[in-house]
Order: structure tokens, then C-alpha cells, then sequence
């Protein structure tokens, strides 16, 4: 079992990433995808999540309007495309899935590092 991001870099100040998580060993249509950051010398941070359907989606206030979680559950991958990054931006993403049942199980990709930079 195990979720595999994708897709982080380096990009410019005003650019355009999309990360993707490609789950193995578990069907993610029975889970909550979200997409986590952290920064160098800060905590883990929640930045968006869909649901088992994708009917539903939120979204940290700093990445309103400039983010997009999405996800295809044939293919059990979720995305994250991110628009106007910023400096700030820089991080490692982390993919999470969480079971739509309470104790039902949880998992985190390992992480891709994205880079704002000029």
C-alpha cells in the first residue's frame, strides 16, 4: 500500500505546477484525498481536500483561487494543480488519504518538494 507523488520542481514566481498521487495497493474511491505542505523549519500544513467522489473539495485561505484539487478515481490518482505560485509556496507536498469510515485507514505519500523560485 502506498501513495506516490509526482510532478514537484522548480518553477518561477507566477508559474504553473501540477502534482499528481497515484495510489497502489488500495482503491482510493472509498477515500478523502487531501494534499499537506511543509515548508523548511515549519509545521505540516493542510492545503486542500476532495472527497471520495470528488462532489466536494476545500481549501486552505492562502491557496483559494490559485489551487485546484482534483481526482480520477479509474485511474486512483488525485492532483493538485497550482497556479501563480509564489515564493511562499516552496515546500514538500504530501499526498493523504483517509478512509470515508472513522478507523477504516489512513496513508501519506512521501513527499515532493516544489520550489518557487526566480
Amino acid at each position: 500500500v502506498q501513495l506516490v507523488e509526482s510532478g514537484g520542481g522548480l518553477v518561477q514566481p507566477g508559474g504553473s505546477l501540477r502534482l499528481s498521487c497515484a495510489a497502489s495497493g488500495f482503491t482510493c474511491r472509498r477515500y478523502a484525498m487531501s494534499w499537506y505542505r511543509q515548508a523548511p523549519g515549519k509545521k505540516r500544513e493542510w492545503v486542500a481536500t476532495i472527497t471520495s467522489a470528488g462532489g466536494s473539495t476545500n481549501y486552505a485561505d492562502s491557496m483559494k483561487g490559485r489551487f485546484t484539487i482534483s481526482r480520477d478515481n479509474a485511474q486512483n490518482t488525485a492532483y493538485l494543480q497550482m497556479n501563480s505560485l509564489k515564493i511562499e509556496d516552496t515546500a514538500v507536498y504530501y499526498c493523504f488519504a483517509e478512509h470515508i469510515i472513522v478507523g477504516g485507514g489512513a496513508y501519506w505519500g512521501q513527499g515532493t518538494q516544489v520550489t518557487v523560485s526566480s
